[in-house]
């Protein structure tokens, strides 16, 4: 019977797993560490619920709601309270209030005449046609001008990808936006008129789509994930090289110092560019993953707080604040996290999320624990009115985070493509290629785990259709947009 195997128990993985046992087709998932989920983490201490990396999962695919439901979650699913959409951005020193609505962003604070005038000109200035792969920062002073960049896109872009806009790639890291601009000609035409698309694809806009978490926080979708597929979760085990055979591929494998192997008719790859770069791979063709090392992930610092509620004076109702650099602030944002979801913190107390780091500061991310407790504290006493010190503190150190699709990005994606198809049976999918988001991840795995029963499906009816298979049907998902502790 045909086999399958996972490399890497992060939720792609997971997923992609979920939906082939669900199916039918047997498989293992191989995990390096000791534990599943990769960068989801909540733990629970003290009476406070920290997420160490995503908060929240944007509920923008019907896929995600089934994969809920599928897992028998529906029951723990958390929704945020409805006071928690308010968004910050800091200005003058302040969060100041993202606008919700055209007469809000007419009397917001946050802009200047000036930048508004340049706003509501963006629909008649031109779109560019020398197809010319341009960087976030370079799309956005063209359409929208320099203080958006400045006051709005930088906070946004260290938010989602803890990235610069100068170096991030509209078409990779923003597709959607450089694709409104080539049907529509503009932004804000595309936002108005693309709506009608979007609910007949299924899909929800970013800024409307809703937010869940769990009971317990994000940390029981994987732990659920990996307790229905039970057995087939090995963890502590590296898969070291891949080799190519007439049946399908065999796995060299090192579990706690020893070497073992195994065979599977399918592989499919989720885990990290940088460790992808390390894998060696025996095929037909001559091909090296050398190439995935050049991918960048700067280092993030996450940074959980709590205070008594008495010891901040800015009211924290809201998700979050995003923080650009031209306001000099060591923090680049902060998620408002117990009052997102109750249960987050003691009564009389809340939970405040920092991150810091990234590709803004990517030195200050390593520093010891105490001294990235201090930056925090420092920019919250003046962002929002902290006093006295914290009740809770925890901080984790990424030293490799977020991928960056920076400008070039594609010839990694379609390298990705051109190994698939030379090396039938291998898969990737995960951040490094369809989204760095959970949602996107989600996605990509019950993706991939299509793609991998059509490829099963088709060597079932004729073995030489593997040596000739090509895929043509790759979905290849596009990056959401989030803040770094959001999906």
């Amino acid at each position: 019977m045909s086999t399958v195997a996972v490399i890497g128990a992060g939720i792609t993985g997971l997923t992609a797993a979920f939906c082939l046992k669900r199916h039918g087709i047997p498989v293992t998932v191989y995990e390096s560490s000791e534990r599943v989920g990769g960068v989801i983490r909540s733990v629970r201490a003290d009476g406070y619920l920290a997420e160490f990396g995503p908060n929240t999962i944007l509920e923008t695919s019907p896929r995600i709601k089934q994969l809920v439901r599928d897992s028998g979650l529906e029951s723990r699913r958390l929704d945020p309270a409805p006071e928690a959409s308010a968004r910050y951005v800091v200005r003058y020193r302040r969060p100041i209030e993202m606008p919700a609505s055209p007469l809000g962003f007419l009397t917001t604070r946050l802009f200047t005449a000036k930048a508004k005038l340049a706003v509501l000109r963006e629909p008649f200035v031109p779109r560019r046609r020398d197809g010319k792969e341009e960087s976030v920062a370079e799309f956005v002073v063209r359409r929208l001008g320099r203080e958006f960049l400045d006051h709005a896109i930088d906070a946004l872009v260290a938010g989602i990808y803890a990235g610069e806009p100068s170096k991030l790639s509209v078409p990779q890291a923003f597709p959607k936006l450089g694709q409104l601009e080539a049907r529509y000609g503009s932004l804000i035409k595309g936002q108005i008129f693309g709506a009608r698309e979007r609910k007949r694809r299924g899909e929800v806009a970013k800024d409307r789509a809703g937010k869940l978490s769990f009971d317990e926080g994000l940390q029981v979708l994987p732990d659920t994930l990996r307790d229905r597929l039970g057995d087939a979760v090995v963890l502590n085990t590296e898969v070291r090289a891949l080799a190519q055979t007439a049946s399908g591929w065999r796995l060299a494998l090192s579990q706690r110092g020893q070497e073992l192997s195994a065979e599977h008719s399918a592989v499919i790859y989720t885990g990290t560019a940088f460790r992808l770069a390390q894998l060696t791979l025996e095929t037909e063709a001559s091909l090296s993953l050398n190439s995935f090392a050049e991918i960048r992930y700067p280092p993030v610092a996450s940074v959980v707080l709590g205070f008594r509620r008495q010891d901040v004076e800015h009211p924290c109702q809201g998700f979050g604040m995003l923080i650009p650099r031209v306001e000099g602030f060591k923090i680049l944002g902060t998620i408002f996290s117990s009052s997102l979801f109750p249960n987050r913190a003691p009564q009389g107390h809340l939970t405040l999320t920092s991150y810091i780091g990234g590709e803004r500061y990517p030195q200050l991310a390593s520093l010891p624990s105490r001294e990235l407790v201090e930056l925090t504290c420092a920019d919250l006493r003046v962002l929002l009115g902290v006093r006295g010190a914290p009740t809770f503190q925890h901080t984790v150190f990424y030293p490799q985070a977020i991928p960056q699709y920076n400008v070039g990005y594609g010839r990694y994606r379609e390298f990705m493509g051109q190994i698939e198809n030379r090396a039938p049976g291998l898969f990737f999918a995960g951040h490094y290629r369809d989204g760095i988001s959970v949602g996107d991840s989600i996605v990509s795995g019950c993706n991939v785990a299509e793609r991998v029963q059509q490829y099963l499906k088709a060597v079932s009816v004729s073995p030489a259709t593997a040596k000739n298979w090509e895929q043509k049907d790759v979905d290849e998902t596009q990056p959401s947009q989030r803040l770094i502790g959001e999906d």
